[in-house]
């Protein structure tokens, strides 16, 4: 594997250089306040990305390759350079007016945000805002790159992120619910679903990409279904919810949806639930912040968030 694959982890580097001072992963670990199996696969992913081995760990202590020996300076220049060039960058911007930026998951970029920011506005003068809105693992990557301050999502508790092995602050904003939904049966007077999880068949699986935060949790929530999962069978994968959205409404099998997209359609019978509670999944929306010293008015906005933050 090799650059082309993935993007590059800022986190890695920094990884990287306090396991070659320690030479223990325990401690490089412990030192980056980082569990250390999520420790050990950033070293990894950054020799994959690198296509070469950077520490020998049959020694003890962990010592460094040649091809380490000859990162290690590298690195550590370019480090300080982007530090230096972050600090001139934040000046510049300073100068130019205070900027806020997010990433969000499709859905809740078009759904929660515009009414969440109005609400802030009424406390505090954003000013300009940017907003990219892709799936969840682009949004991760914005994060990693630091090209973001903020990142707006749905999240599990069970099921971890990149920014929950990394340690990311976080923020509860509200909550929300993975619904089971299929269009109605034509000739069902009490609104029964066209597919329904009750039964013995197989049950036509409208599935998230890849990429997609919903698709991890909903993966990972299945395996404790009180059902024999081989039978649900993906018959589609899309992107985001609101394709699948389209697709179910056209009859083509269940999806896992939330509920904050399908209440509507819910409450008017185009789509009907295709299990009962117990195949709900409960969700949070979080927003993440970026670990580092932000913008005045980003920390601003973090403290009005943190204070309105529910209780659990």
């Amino acid at each position: 594997m090799g650059p082309g694959n993935r993007p590059l982890d800022m986190n890695w580097l920094e990884d990287f250089c306090s396991l070659a001072e320690t030479g223990s992963f325990s401690r490089a670990a412990q030192a980056r306040v980082i569990a250390q199996p999520a420790f050990s696969r950033h070293i990894r992913a950054l020799e994959e990305w690198v296509g070469a081995d950077l520490f020998d760990r049959s020694t003890h202590p962990t010592e460094l390759t040649a091809a380490g020996q000859k990162f290690l300076p590298l690195v550590r220049q370019v480090m300080a350079d982007l530090e230096a060039a972050r600090i001139k960058a934040m000046a510049a911007h300073a100068q130019q007016g205070a900027s806020l930026r997010f990433a969000a998951t499709h859905l809740l970029s078009l759904t929660f945000f515009p009414k969440w920011l109005r609400g802030l506005e009424a406390n505090l003068d954003v000013g300009a805002i940017q907003m990219m809105s892709d799936s969840f693992q682009a949004c991760e990557d914005l994060m990693a790159q630091r090209r973001v301050q903020f990142l707006l999502c749905h999240r599990h508790p069970q099921v971890a992120s990149r920014l929950d092995e990394i340690s990311y602050p976080k923020a509860r904003l509200g909550s929300d619910v993975l619904v089971p939904v299929s269009a109605p049966a034509s000739d069902s007077q009490a609104g029964a679903p066209l597919h329904s999880l009750a039964g013995d068949g197989p049950v036509p699986f409208l599935a998230y990409g890849p990429p997609s935060g919903l698709g991890r949790i909903v993966t990972s929530q299945l395996r404790y279904t009180p059902m024999r999962i081989e039978r649900i069978q993906s018959t589609f994968v899309g992107p985001h919810a609101t394709l699948l959205r389209s697709m179910a409404l056209q009859g083509r099998g269940i999806a896992w949806l939330p509920e904050m997209l399908v209440h509507d359609d819910l409450v008017h019978g185009s789509l009907v639930r295709a299990g009962d509670t117990q195949w709900d999944i409960p969700l949070e929306i979080c927003l993440f912040r970026q670990p580092t010293e932000m913008a005045p008015v980003a920390e601003k906005l973090w403290t009005l968030v943190k204070a309105a933050e529910p209780a659990r």
